[in-house]
């Protein structure tokens, strides 16, 4: 029996991890932690879970407790992460990675320090149906010479004036990520290889919420350049009431390839792709998270050092816009 811990149980948590626990045999949610007493209490009787805790730092250094799942914002990612790993316990984190680079670093070297230790970040979902076809197509050569990407996120989520402050707005919450960039970025990154430069703005069109000035911008604007010389563009938005979609497109001399996101459809130069059935993929992440444990496979979905790569290039975007300049990447914050 493989004893699941839960700190932080929140839609996610809730929609995702829990039913994807359950459904794999001998696996049993052990004890939860969430914000609040009440909280924590609610989601122990919806879910049977028998023991709660208050601090999560108990719950991490329970010792019949076998595995981390945190479901929290990313300001506790990194702290709960290498505390789980000094109790000797493995770890699934919710995405994003943490709050910067820094903290990603400390995560990849405790989980290299702990190598009988499972470390895994939860993915992103985007682009796991079609992601094996995708990259069948390229390694056949599809594209051609690979020259362009574009990858255009917009919607309404803070298009609201008089919504209250999100917590992912909030820098203190979650750091340098904005939208939807690092979870795009992650999922590019399965397709093409890490960009080398990046010039970014950003910007707030509503800055305060009830008075409290936003920590995250709502716009984002972002060019790359690839080692190879082919370009990218990254453009995204949650102030967007209409015209929303979300898409990667990559253009090469010989095709385009387009992967609209919101339906999982591909189309490509001349018309709509089929994914074939035995390259469809899909969400398996509990159940990867299980087998990495018990059988030894390694993690693909999603690793520390997968991880740290996208928080480096999010970072560098932040950078870009704050400083006005183009950033090298892999970005270093230290300038080493």
């Amino acid at each position: 029996m493989l004893r699941i811990g839960l700190i932080g149980a929140g839609t996610n948590t809730r929609a995702r991890h829990i039913p994807g626990l359950l459904a794999v045999s001998g696996v049993t949610l052990a004890a939860v932690c969430n914000r609040r007493p009440e909280s924590t209490a609610a989601v122990a009787n919806e879910f049977n879970i028998p023991r709660t805790f208050e601090r999560w730092q108990d719950l991490v250094a329970c010792p019949d407790i076998d595995a981390i799942v945190i479901g929290t914002w990313p300001y506790l990612h990194a702290p709960i992460t290498l505390a789980a790993l000094d109790a000797g316990k493995h770890v699934l984190t919710e995405a994003r990675m943490c709050m910067n680079v820094a903290e990603a670093h400390q995560m990849l070297a405790a989980s290299r320090t702990h190598r009988g230790l499972v470390c895994q970040i939860v993915p992103s979902p985007f682009g796991l149906s079609g992601d094996a076809f995708i990259r069948q197509l390229l390694a056949q050569g599809y594209l051609g010479e690979w020259r362009e990407v574009s990858v255009v996120h917009r919607n309404s989520a803070l298009a609201d004036p008089a919504a209250p402050l999100h917590w992912r707005q909030d820098a203190a919450f979650s750091g340098v990520n904005m939208l939807t960039l690092g979870i795009l970025h992650e999922t590019l990154s399965r397709w093409l290889p890490q960009p080398n430069r990046v010039l970014a703005h950003t910007h707030a069109f509503i800055p305060q919420r009830g008075g409290v000035p936003v920590g995250t911008p709502d716009s984002v604007q972002a060019l790359v350049e690839y080692p190879n010389g082919s370009r990218g563009v990254y453009q995204l938005s949650g102030v967007c009431p209409h015209g929303q979609e979300m898409a990667a497109r990559l253009y090469g001399s010989a095709g385009v390839l387009t992967y609209d996101f919101l339906t999982d459809n591909i189309t490509g130069t001349h018309g709509p792709l089929s994914i074939p059935a035995d390259l469809r993929g899909g969400w398996k992440v509990e159940a990867d998270f299980v087998a990495s444990i018990r059988e030894g496979k390694p993690v693909t979905r999603t690793t520390f050092e997968a991880g740290l790569d996208y928080m480096k290039f999010t970072e560098a975007v932040a950078t870009s816009a704050a400083e006005g300049r183009a950033v090298a990447l892999p970005f270093d914050p230290n300038g080493r």
